[in-house]
């Protein structure tokens, strides 16, 4: 029996790997989860789930793998190391090289599961220039319950828009469009769903709990899959939570992104906002094909599967070997926090 722990440190982790997880058990496999740092809370597990309290649990546990959707994960742990990923490619960069943090290897895993084509290419230069990991073309497991017919959606006699901002200062539109949303939504034309960012300042977030109304509801959830399902349109900035969004063919207005493209409708201005929305609502066929054009780039499995390909990559690597890789960089300073923050200092 295969056994699979889910090593996190973001409560947005659990949306990940519970895909995973289902199909694990249905193969007849077992997880458990450890839960890293002060940001994850264990009151988002289940019943069913089972979680280790300290790091030396899970290395007594031997897993046959461990799965990251975050970026670090010790070399003490038993098993392959493979990258899932907390998100798609949202193209922001270090801002001291330029480097695309999606792109940044840090010599900690043994395999890349990628999302599609933009990200492929670039993971397997990568993975041909350091020799230490192996890339593998999966796509992504937390969308598999967008496409596996496993969300139900409710009708609607209005459009359902969702609003998702990203956390970071200069970029996020949300301490400017509170008062339009309140519009909006009092106008009775639309039903508006908002999730913030679990990092977002709590003034803000308290800003728009306090703004609820019967037609504009805060949604404080670990997984935003059942809103991403239930809305029409989305309104963002620049958080990655709208590629997500984009997988589904659906269309994106953006307020002031600090990267537009063909296949978002940006605007700069608030008065902007609603004939924006009204525009992405009539699906406009020039912007329906640069979204499919975008999403066949980025994630093009819209199948439900990407589950069972993350799990045959990883068997593949494990029947194949390590052999013939290169042996990781020693990463003395990053180990040693690691243990510090796991309490660990066994050899």
């Amino acid at each position: 029996m295969k056994r699979y722990l889910f090593y996190i440190e973001y409560d947005y982790c659990f949306a990940v790997l519970r895909p995973l997880q289902e199909l694990i058990r249905a193969r007849g496999g077992e997880t458990a989860w450890l839960l890293v740092g002060d940001e994850v809370h264990r009151h988002f597990l289940r019943d069913d789930e089972r979680v280790f309290d300290h790091v030396s649990e899970a290395i007594a546990w031997n897993p046959f793998a461990v799965l990251v959707p975050g970026n670090e994960v010790p070399r003490f742990l038993p098993g392959l190391k493979v990258e899932v990923f907390h998100g798609l490619n949202s193209g922001k960069r270090r801002r001291r090289d330029g480097v695309q943090y999606h792109f940044i290897i840090r010599g900690l895993f043994d395999l890349y599961c990628t999302h599609g084509p933009n990200t492929t290419q670039r993971f397997q230069e990568l993975a041909d220039k350091h020799g230490h990991f192996r890339a593998a073309e999966t796509g992504w497991s937390k969308l598999d319950p967008l496409f596996d017919g496993s969300l139900e959606t409710q009708p609607h006699d209005r459009p359902v828009a969702l609003f998702a901002s990203t956390f970071t200062p200069r970029l996020s539109a949300a301490p400017h469009v509170l008062e339009t949303l309140c519009r909006l939504a009092e106008s009775g034309r639309w039903k508006w769903l908002v999730n913030m960012h679990p990092k977002m300042p709590a003034e803000i977030v308290e800003s728009f709990r306090a703004a609820q109304s019967e037609n504009l509801q805060l949604v404080e959830t670990d997984d935003v899959l059942p809103l991403l399902a239930a809305a029409d349109v989305m309104l963002c900035d620049t958080s990655s939570i709208l590629s997500e969004f984009l997988m589904q063919l659906k269309p994106v207005v953006t307020f002031r992104t600090a990267r537009p493209a063909d296949y978002l409708i940006d605007v700069q201005t608030l008065d902007e906002i609603e004939p924006a929305l009204q525009r992405a609502l009539s699906r406009p066929p020039e912007l329906l094909k640069n979204i499919r054009a975008y999403a066949d780039e980025t994630h093009p499995y819209r199948d439900g599967k990407s589950s069972e390909r993350t799990l045959d990559a990883i068997d593949a690597l494990a029947e194949s070997g390590v052999a013939g890789l290169r042996h990781k960089p020693m990463n003395l300073h990053r180990h040693w926090k690691m243990r510090r923050l796991l309490n660990y200092w066994k050899k």
